[in-house]
């Protein structure tokens, strides 16, 4: 099941290109970018050299209500924001890495499958646009 769990796509662009498409592809359907992490910058101050590596964590508000305004919903917070990953590999070229959200939220069953399904669909889609 693991080669399910995790989906990888070659960016038609480079890498600061992929990171700079993929952010605002997100921010206008209307999801927000909370952060976006520069792993190969944290690598580099912990003595570590890393091929270019950036987390984008994006949040979509509503999908996020419906999870964080219920107590009984708030355990599964720790998936929150969801995550999409862009990294360069040895050949040069820029991929795009996520989680099968979907996958994972069939486990679950009821309003956290509804709301992880919705958001892995719109990640698909996101990353569809800047995927060769």
């Amino acid at each position: 099941m693991m080669n399910n769990m995790f989906f990888e796509s070659k960016s038609k662009y480079a890498f600061d290109e992929t990171v700079e498409k993929l952010s605002n592809i997100i921010v206008e359907a209307g999801w927000r970018v909370t952060h976006t992490h520069d792993l190969k910058e944290t690598m580099r101050k912990n003595g570590f050299d890393v091929l270019p590596a950036k987390v984008i964590e994006l949040c979509n508000p509503g999908y996020a209500y419906r999870i964080l305004s219920a107590d009984e919903l708030r355990i599964y917070g720790n998936m929150m924001p969801c995550r999409i990953s862009v990294h360069e590999k040895a050949d040069g070229k820029t991929y795009v890495s996520r989680m099968n959200s979907a996958l994972f939220a069939s486990q679950i069953g009821g309003v956290p499958e509804e709301v992880m399904s919705d958001a892995y669909r719109d990640a698909e889609g996101f990353v569809a646009q800047i995927a060769e």
